[in-house]
């Protein structure tokens, strides 16, 4: 009975989640596109360049390495590698539902990121300003969102079947954590906007959790047997 009402409790904490993601994502969504949010967007990008060099990173260089390392966790590449390292463990446990929620959180989460980039077509910082290569349309962030979905997924099947409340906040924390470095790291390496960062962290805590909730639903309707140790 405690299982059940802990169980209820995370799938209202999920609900609010999403319903403030969702929120918040279409806020910034109108203020970005009325230019709301333009001169907050420049004048962050230039407080992280040393005066009078757009093309010059505050801080020591080692800072500037790690920023390309860590922004490197949300791109496909790696989202994908660890996607279907998770498939794989969750298939080799029967874990179908799991593994489906996965399947359905990280490629959902590309097809609406990608539809979203070019719904608005935003352009990025200028060139002089990134560190790094960037291509597509820069709103929302899609490592921002990706790596919110991947991640906070992730993160909320193993807080699930963590034996302890402390191993489950751990396995959450990591996950916001990953989440939170890796959109930072857009917004210091000059190839996104701050609204667009917001934007994705929003979405893509909100579309985690809404795969969250669906399985949580179905699960109460189909019960099954326990994880396979």
């Amino acid at each position: 009975m405690l299982t059940a009402a802990r169980n209820e409790l995370g799938a209202v904490a999920a609900l609010l989640v999403l319903a403030g993601g969702a929120l918040a994502f279409l806020e910034l969504s109108d203020d970005v596109a009325e230019g709301d949010t333009a001169a907050f967007d420049l004048a962050v990008l230039r407080a992280l360049r040393l005066p009078g060099d757009p093309n010059a990173l505050v801080g020591p260089k080692w800072l500037h390495v790690a920023a390309a390392d860590v922004t490197a966790l949300g791109s496909i590449t790696v989202l994908g590698l660890v996607v279907v390292l998770a498939l794989a463990l969750m298939l080799s446990l029967r874990r179908w539902s799991e593994a489906l929620v996965v399947l359905v959180g990280a490629g959902g989460g590309v097809a609406i990121s990608q539809g979203l980039k070019h719904l608005f077509g935003r352009e990025r910082p200028d060139l002089v300003y990134r560190a790094v290569e960037a291509a597509n349309p820069s709103f929302p962030s899609g490592h921002a969102m990706l790596s919110a979905v991947v991640f906070l997924t992730l993160g909320a099947l193993a807080a699930r079947f963590a034996p302890r409340r402390r191993v489950k906040a751990l396995a959450l924390g990591a996950a916001v954590l990953l989440s939170l470095l890796v959109g930072a790291s857009r917004i210091y390496l000059g190839v996104h906007w701050t609204s667009d960062v917001l934007a994705g962290w929003s979405l893509g805590a909100a579309w985690a959790m809404a795969c969250w909730v669906a399985a949580w639903a179905w699960e109460r309707r189909f019960p099954k047997p326990p994880l396979v140790r």
